[in-house]
């Protein structure tokens, strides 16, 4: 993991991965998760000033070019944040990191910006259903970016936008010093019944993708989608699913999406809300069966279509062990740590000792994408880290 750790002036970032990535928001944030689970927390602490000091109205960089940080598409580097902090209060026992400055304010004062800032609505267009308390994502926010042709531009309200804006509700509870407590702990459980009220596929044996709306459409009024997708088991592993019998069944729908050391972004199967993929005006896919097992061919017409409709990646796929010792408990940690452990042939082949981006989601399962993806081996030790604990 330290190889992709660099320094940016005087603090930290993150490669996100060799040999063409560059520092990106979410990546970094969700890498520095790993790092405290390693026992870095100095350098995660780095990483979250790093990106903290570019706060600004409620958005960080979706990537940093050069000095540039004025790439804002992203609905989730800033609800990462969240996370990454409160990993890193559990692992260091109090909050005292939070008054360290980021730029010109604390962090403390950076994530209840961040807070507000959402629920006034951000200039990006990111903002908060008053009715529902989810929070609205524009279209290529989320991590399945891919456009140019649109292959998931999922607008609306996507799954895991909601469970990361859950969790990001419940440590603004915890730090918010100036008395708004009850106000946050009232919209993460208004979060917390909507995902069960609006997401819940046939009688809920999984959970929605998304909830697919128009900019100022109300989520109850949105077009809830029935793709299986992996994005679900973060409403379990940040808690805003607690019900036992839906993360079972959760867990279950999503086995069928597992490869060795990866989980396939799609399942193989038709959908009931068609996904077309238009490249030039021109239809190039089943967007009944959208479904595309292999990462190969020309950029545009082949590759984006496959990259989050079938690719099967490697950064999600701890997340199902994760969620699977939640839900099962201590008795279930021996049955995670198996599925965790097919990550081990990843690592014997292509770059020694690191997990590639992707691979294809068909049968041999190639790895394909970046040789040595930041995410895939950090999340791989957080979640063997985690499962190891007893």
């Amino acid at each position: 993991m330290r190889q992709y750790v660099v320094r940016r002036e005087n603090l930290k970032t993150v490669i996100a991965g060799y040999p063409w990535f560059l520092d990106w928001g979410r990546d970094s944030l969700i890498f520095s998760r790993g790092l405290i689970a390693a026992g870095d927390c100095r350098s995660a602490r780095e990483v979250i000033k790093q990106f903290g000091q570019f706060e600004r109205d409620g958005t960080l960089p979706n990537m940093i070019q050069g000095d540039n940080t004025g790439n804002r598409d992203t609905s989730d580097a800033a609800l990462w944040m969240f996370v990454a902090c409160t990993d890193l209060i559990d692992r260091e026992g109090d909050e005292g990191f939070l008054e360290e400055p980021a730029g010109d304010r604390t962090l403390r004062q950076v994530l209840v910006s961040i807070g507000r800032s959402l629920c006034r609505g951000t200039p990006n267009g990111i903002r908060v259903d008053e009715a529902s308390g989810l929070l609205y994502s524009p279209a290529h926010f989320t991590w399945m970016d891919t456009n140019f042709p649109a292959g998931t531009p999922r607008q609306g309200y996507p799954v895991e936008i909601q469970a990361l804006w859950f969790a990001a509700l419940r440590l603004l509870a915890r730090i918010d010093a100036k008395g708004h407590r009850g106000q946050w702990e009232r919209r993460a459980e208004a979060v917390r019944s909507s995902i069960l009220n609006l997401f819940c596929v046939d009688s809920c044996r999984y959970l929605s993708d998304c909830l697919h709306a128009e900019k100022g459409v109300a989520a109850s009024q949105a077009d809830p989608d029935d793709a299986l997708r992996p994005n679900q088991l973060l409403a379990i592993t940040l808690g805003a699913v607690e019900d036992t019998d839906i993360g079972r069944r959760v867990l279950a729908a999503c086995e069928e999406l597992l490869v060795p050391g990866a989980i396939r972004s799609l399942a193989d199967r038709p959908v009931r809300r068609p996904l077309e993929i238009l490249y030039d005006g021109r239809l190039i896919n089943d967007p009944v069966r959208p479904y595309q097992g292999r990462y190969a061919g020309d950029e545009d017409s082949r590759r984006k279509p496959a990259y989050h409709n079938g690719t099967a990646w490697t950064w999600v796929m701890p997340s199902y062990c994760e969620a699977w010792a939640k839900v099962y408990g201590d008795k279930g940690k021996k049955t995670a740590r198996a599925w965790l452990a097919s990550a081990v042939r990843l690592i014997n082949q292509g770059c020694l000792g690191h997990m590639p981006e992707i691979l294809d989601g068909d049968f041999p399962h190639t790895q394909r994408g970046c040789d040595a993806q930041a995410w895939g081996i950090s999340e791989l030790l957080r979640v063997w880290v985690l499962l190891a604990r007893d």
